[in-house]
């Protein structure tokens, strides 16, 4: 392993004395960044936060713009890691990677050694294959290091901890933030946040749980035309598989999603394939209900093998995605500052279209926010072409920018204000006690359908027996 992906960087200079590296402030601002605060501590001005993310710029599409070049599939984000931990280290953050048993994951923390709470900014910098870049994860990973050391610089005597986590691997069911939480690296973080851009401003916005499937088939090959009745074939399980997701979709509530791809379809056209495989994501409003619909899709994978004469085995590529739960004091903290700032952001639907991340199980340990900037036309969609081209513009990072500066408003006063962390915690166990209400109702229900169900079945069983 190399000493760059293998390091714990102490830094020798203080965050203020770093800030020589940076560029010099905007015309007219005479006193030093972070100068609005005169003690430590104190909840500096929004002004302030400005001065410092105007200063940080720069930097911070320079990094960008290196990220969106060099894009990297999920947990193989080495150029990403090395770019956005050199810029925390020379900022004064003493920086660890790997980190939770990831390699291309780290974590990079500022502290004064006074006791207070551990905030966390999340980075994301992984892309995606065939677009790159396609969910502007550059923007995502470059506004959060600038809004943490805005943050540190702002409160150079700050009490607590500003926490910088790199998360690799969100694409692709990587379930990165989950891998890292089960490693014990969130644990005793009090908040974390993060953004996302998007073709909207919203401060929160819904999103699905999400499970995350390989179906394989399983036959018998033959030569496709001598003898093609000595086969069985595992494409054609395939298939009648997908035959019987698209008969299921008109059955399934509105808000679930069944969609996939045929990853392997086999070898020859003239090979009876002996194996096939469809990637699937089930999605659906809680991971209860997503769970549900894995349920149905294993039922139909069999029932495809039944038909075909195959064999069919369903597997989980990574962990289940939970839904998003998003903490509507912070979100609407955000907001504000983001509004003072001129962009217009509202709150989300709660039952409009909506993807999955990993930060959904995250947001179930601890309140998080995860708001929306615009960069793009309104319905340009995310993980497409468009996007990516709409993640490199100077637009793209003035709204990165004005992210990050409300970012680094909500980190400044969670660390100040003893009261918004609070609330943000009251209301964060008043929704596991309402999750967990659910939950039982839930189970109580099922267990009277199951009931249900057996009584019919023992009548129906009954019936047979008497006319018999």
């Amino acid at each position: 392993m190399s000493a760059d992906r293998a390091r714990s960087t102490e830094p020798a200079r203080s965050a203020r004395s770093a800030r020589s590296t940076e560029p010099a402030r905007s015309a007219g601002s005479t006193a030093p960044a972070g100068s609005a605060t005169s003690v430590g501590d104190a909840r500096p001005s929004l002004e302030s936060l400005v001065i410092e993310l105007t200063a940080l710029r720069p930097r911070m599409e320079e990094v960008s713009l290196a990220i969106h070049a060099r894009p990297e599939l999920k947990f193989a984000e080495y150029h990403a890691q090395r770019v956005l931990t050199g810029w925390l280290a020379e900022s004064g953050f003493a920086v660890r990677t790997p980190a939770g048993g990831l390699e291309t994951a780290f974590v990079a923390v500022h502290e004064t050694g006074r006791p207070g709470p551990r905030i966390a900014v999340l980075a994301e910098y992984d892309a995606l294959p065939g677009v790159g870049h396609g969910c502007g994860h550059n923007l995502i990973a470059a506004g959060a290091v600038a809004a943490a050391i805005a943050a540190a610089r702002a409160m150079p005597g700050h009490a607590g901890t500003v926490v910088v986590i790199g998360t690799p691997g969100e694409e692709m069911g990587g379930a990165g933030k989950v891998r890292l939480a089960e490693a014990g690296v969130f644990e005793g973080v009090d908040a974390a946040v993060m953004f996302h851009p998007g073709d909207r401003s919203l401060t929160a916005r819904a999103a699905l749980a999400a499970a995350h499937l390989r179906v394989v088939f399983t036959g018998v090959s033959a030569h496709a035309s001598i003898s093609p009745w000595l086969g069985r074939s595992a494409l054609a399980g395939v298939q009648v598989f997908l035959a019987a997701l698209d008969a299921m979709r008109q059955f399934v509530p509105p808000t679930a999603r069944l969609h996939g791809v045929v990853a392997d379809g086999g070898q020859a056209p003239n090979v009876v394939p002996e194996r096939a495989a469809v990637d699937l994501y089930a999605r659906d409003r809680t991971a209860a209900s997503a769970l549900e619909l894995v349920a149905r899709v294993r039922l139909a994978a069999e029932g495809a093998a039944l038909a075909t004469g195959t064999r069919a085995e369903v597997s989980e590529t990574g962990p289940l995605y939970a839904e998003r739960r998003d903490s509507m004091v912070l979100a609407e903290h955000f907001g504000e500052a983001v509004r003072a700032l001129g962009v217009d952001i509202t709150a989300g639907e709660p039952d409009s279209p909506a993807g999955s991340s990993d930060i959904g199980n995250l947001s179930q340990l601890l309140p998080v926010i995860h708001p929306y900037i615009q960069i793009a036309a309104a319905g340009t969609p995310s993980h497409s072409e468009a996007m990516r081209a709409a993640a490199r513009t100077s637009f793209a990072h003035e709204r990165t920018q004005v992210a990050a500066t409300g970012l680094a408003r909500v980190v400044t006063d969670l660390l100040a204000d003893p009261e918004l962390l609070a609330a943000a915690r009251a209301e964060f166990a008043a929704a596991e006690a309402e999750a967990g209400s659910r939950a039982e109702a839930g189970s109580r229900a099922e267990a009277g359908s199951r009931a249900e169900a057996g009584s019919r079945a023992e009548a129906a069983t009954a019936a047979v027996e008497a006319a018999r």
